[in-house]
Formats: structure tokens, C-alpha cells, sequence
């Protein structure tokens, strides 16, 4: 039996400075522009979360934008509707996926069409075969083109009273549908074959496939992992995933790390990941989305940024403490504020509801309180230009 090795020390800055590179935060334009640095941000992510709430604009052009200074949301419809170099689906959440990975969901499409989704089991067969007939001989369509609907009383807070929604989402999640395009959160659906120019969907990956791909996504984007980071809101995939894990830590592929603070959890790298050397310009700025990637898995960032989140959207009011849609800023390597902002779209502004300074920005005092907050300021007048832009 090979000796395991000795887990290597990792400093909690050590950390934040592989993650911060691995998320393509420490560069000016990783990605470069248009519609190909879309593609190759959501590549490298490997995934792009989409979110209704718009306070501000939506969290999917968010995140983009942070990582691609020149975006422009026509990016985004053409890498999807044009492009096709990207595709929608479920990961943790509702997300935006590389089509390259596609195969990697073939599986959990076919268990929808074997066993139903637990959130559409009322979708009756005649409302599936209406939707599909009518996007087989009319093309694609969106749920406002269908205006014969009997409303039926929603099943739950989030569902839909119309019968073809549902339908719509259920040939989604089986992968006999896709979302061709989008305009605001409204979806145009057609087949997932016509979209994408297939005879039919590629061949499913298998289970070690799928494990293997989690273990190559969580390295890419986040540089250090642990099976909770690489497996978030999938604890099933976690015993698969290790197993991927052990064999290639034998193989000296992969180096276990000791992450300052984090206990006993378990943490690996790559050895070129800890051997590169990192530095992030203390003068870089990002206003970060709540469900960025850095942000999104709260107990991760709090280990590594010592920066405890609260997303507040469904807190009462008065028991807020950031502020309804409170956004991490990311000044060099600490996020030293938390913004809650609003866009208000009809006078053309941006509108600072509540600023709350925390870690290095809260212990910061004087002048140097007042070039930190003149350092954030200049962001926002960027920030504020995405929000009113086109």
C-alpha cells in the first residue's frame, strides 16, 4: 500500500489568492470580449447561475460582467441563441452550462423521462403532447405564444396556474426541450435536436464520468476543493467523487492541504496550483453578485475570506442587517463592503440603499477609510453604467 501523503499547510491568504486566480478575479479581461468570452468565462466556470430577482440587473449578466469588463447582454443572447456554444440547465440551480458539458446531463435527462420530476407531477400527458405538437409544426415558442389554456390551481408557491408551462419545464428537465433564447426571464423553447443541429442528444456520460467531471469543474474555478465545495446541494455525488479523489491523489495528481481554520474537512489541490506564484492587484475592484461563484456557497467563502454573507431578499425588514440584496465588494483579496443597491430604471440611477463596511474595510480608519471608499466609488460609476446600459 502507497503511503498517504502529508496533507500540505495552507495559509487562509494562500487560499484566497488560488481561488481568486482560479475564478479569473485577479486579471483585468481574462476572457477578452463578444460573445466568445462569454463562451470560454462559462467554459471555465464551468457553470453560470440564472436568477430572477432584478433590484439590479440579473445575477447571470452579473457575473459575467465582473469577469468581462467590455459585456454587453447581446453577448450573452448570442453565445446562446446564435453561437449555441452555451446551453441552460440545472446544476445546483438554474444555470448557464458550456454545450460541451452537455453529456454530462444526458443522464439525469433520461431519469426525468423514466421517473418524473417531483415538481411537475401533475403535467398530464395531453398537456405534454399539445406543447410538442405545437413546437414540432409551429417551431419555437414561448408560454405567451399558447393563449388556450385552462388555468388550474398551482400545486405549489413557485408553479405556474398555466398546464403548458408545466409541460414546457417538464420537456426541459427530460432534455426534449431546450431554451433557444431569452428575453428578460421569458423562455422561447424548441426542440433540443432542431436547436442544435442533432440527430439526437449525444451519448450520456457514466457515473465515473460524472464524478471525474465535478472533480475537473471544482479544480478549474475554485483551485483548492473539498468534497462539500465540489458536490454543493449534490451530496449524493460525494462517495463517486472521493473515490476519484483517492485515486488520483495515489497517482500524485492531486496533493491534500490543511486550509487554516477549516478543522478536519478535507481539502485538495493540484501541485501546480500551490507552485504558482499569485498576486491580485490591491487596486482591482469587483461588486460581486450574491450567487457569484465566490459568493454562492456561503460556509466556503466565510472559511476563506473570513466574510459571513447573509442574503436578506426573504429577511423582514427590520431584522436585516446588509440590506435587502446586499453585494460583496472585492477590493485585491478582501472584501472589505457589503452594497445594497437598487437600479431605479425609470430616472436613470443607481441608488445606494445601505453601505456596510466589513473585515479589512470595517478595521480600516482615517485616510485610509477615505481612499478605500474612493477606490469602491470609482467602480461604481462603472457598475452603475452596466446597469443602465443596453
Amino acid at each position: 500500500m502507497p503511503a498517504v501523503p502529508t496533507p500540505i499547510p495552507l495559509s487562509k491568504p494562500q487560499a484566497r489568492r488560488i481561488w481568486l486566480r482560479a475564478q479569473r478575479l485577479d486579471a483585468e479581461a481574462p476572457f477578452g470580449a463578444g460573445s466568445e468570452a462569454v463562451a470560454a468565462a462559462i467554459a471555465h466556470l464551468g457553470y453560470v447561475q440564472i436568477d430572477t430577482i432584478n433590484v439590479i440587473e440579473r445575477c447571470h449578466h452579473h457575473i459575467l460582467f465582473s469577469r468581462i469588463p467590455a459585456y454587453r447582454r447581446a453577448d450573452l443572447r448570442q453565445a446562446q441563441s446564435a453561437d449555441k456554444t452555451v446551453f441552460e440547465y440545472w446544476t445546483h440551480a438554474l444555470s448557464y452550462i458550456p454545450l460541451q458539458d452537455f453529456r454530462y446531463f444526458v443522464p439525469a435527462m433520461r431519469r426525468y423521462r423514466r421517473e418524473g420530476h417531483r415538481w411537475l407531477t401533475t403535467v398530464k400527458p395531453e398537456d405534454t403532447r399539445k406543447v410538442m405538437r405545437l413546437i414540432r409544426q409551429g417551431g419555437a415558442l414561448t408560454i405567451r405564444d399558447i393563449d388556450d389554456d385552462v388555468l388550474r390551481e398551482k400545486d405549489h408557491a413557485w408553479a405556474s396556474r398555466k398546464p403548458s408551462k408545466r409541460a414546457l419545464q417538464l420537456g426541459f428537465y427530460e432534455g426534449v426541450l431546450t431554451v433557444s433564447g431569452r428575453d428578460g426571464m421569458l423562455k422561447t423553447y424548441d426542440l433540443t435536436t432542431r436547436h442544435f443541429g442533432w440527430e439526437r442528444l449525444p451519448k450520456g456520460a457514466n457515473d465515473r464520468e460524472i464524478a471525474a467531471y465535478l472533480l475537473d469543474r471544482g479544480l478549474r474555478a475554485q483551485g483548492v476543493v473539498s468534497l462539500d465545495s465540489l458536490c454543493h446541494l449534490n451530496a449524493p455525488s460525494k462517495a463517486a467523487v472521493r473515490r476519484v479523489i483517492d485515486a488520483r491523489v495515489r497517482r500524485c495528481e492531486l496533493v491534500p492541504v490543511t486550509l487554516e481554520g477549516a478543522g478536519k474537512q478535507e481539502h485538495w489541490a493540484t501541485p501546480a496550483a500551490l507552485e504558482e506564484p499569485i498576486e491580485v492587484s490591491t487596486e482591482r475592484v469587483h461588486i460581486l453578485s450574491p450567487f457569484d461563484p465566490l459568493i454562492i456557497q456561503r460556509k466556503r467563502t466565510q472559511a476563506i475570506f473570513d466574510y459571513d454573507h447573509r442574503f436578506e431578499a426573504y429577511v423582514p425588514k427590520d431584522k436585516r442587517l446588509f440590506g435587502y440584496f446586499a453585494l460583496p465588494v472585492l477590493v485585491g483579496e478582501e472584501i472589505v463592503a457589503a452594497l445594497d443597491l437598487k437600479t431605479d430604471r425609470q430616472n436613470g440611477k443607481l441608488l445606494m440603499q445601505k453601505w456596510s463596511w466589513v473585515g479589512e474595510g470595517k478595521a480600516a480608519r482615517g485616510d485610509q477609510r477615505k481612499a478605500l471608499k474612493r477606490t469602491i466609488e470609482d467602480e461604481l460609476h462603472r457598475f452603475q453604467r452596466f446597469q443602465l446600459g443596453d
